[in-house]
């Protein structure tokens, strides 16, 4: 990945519906070559998908709610059950398996707080959790979708290192 490459991504992470040519002006390329470094970064999974971002609240979904879950069972068949079961919900925007106090944290999207009681009976009966604890947002101060890119080196590439947890 290069410093055209990163800029292709900070266009197209803060506005997806670009044309190719608007792009490539933007960054120096005609369509063509623009065209398929867009493909090139889609094939190697650095652009997931494109999406339309919605206004939760102007559909009805005003209620946001952060989910810390602690559980009993650690077990790799417990957790792959947990996991499909919650994957599945709706409701449920994002998924986490955390490190710390808590066991799992989940950012829930509902209507209302009738809503989010349905949602919570359905949570608590799927599988035995040791304790849930829910936190309401009160007011949405910032939320992005744009990760921060990285400035490019010296030598015009920038290359991706991997993390290493000890023991996997």
């Amino acid at each position: 990945m290069d410093s055209i490459d990163l800029k292709i991504l900070a266009l197209l992470q803060h506005d997806a519906t670009l044309s190719i040519a608007t792009i490539g002006e933007k960054v120096g390329l005609s369509q063509t070559p623009c065209w398929k470094r867009i493909q090139r970064l889609e094939a190697d999974g650095v652009i997931d998908r494109r999406v339309a971002v919605l206004d939760p609240v102007k559909l009805g979904l005003g209620l946001t709610v952060f989910v810390s879950i602690e559980t009993a069972d650690h077990s790799r068949e417990w957790l792959e059950r947990f996991a499909q079961t919650v994957s599945a919900m709706p409701e449920v925007l994002e998924f986490y398996r955390m490190a710390g106090d808590v066991d799992y944290m989940l950012r829930v999207v509902v209507a209302d707080m009738r809503a989010y009681d349905t949602f919570y009976k359905h949570l608590i009966a799927t599988l035995p959790l040791k304790n849930v604890t829910s936190r309401f947002a009160m007011e949405k101060v910032k939320s992005t979708t744009a990760l921060p890119l990285p400035a490019p080196p010296a030598n015009g590439r920038f290359t991706p290192t991997l993390a290493v947890v000890a023991g996997e």
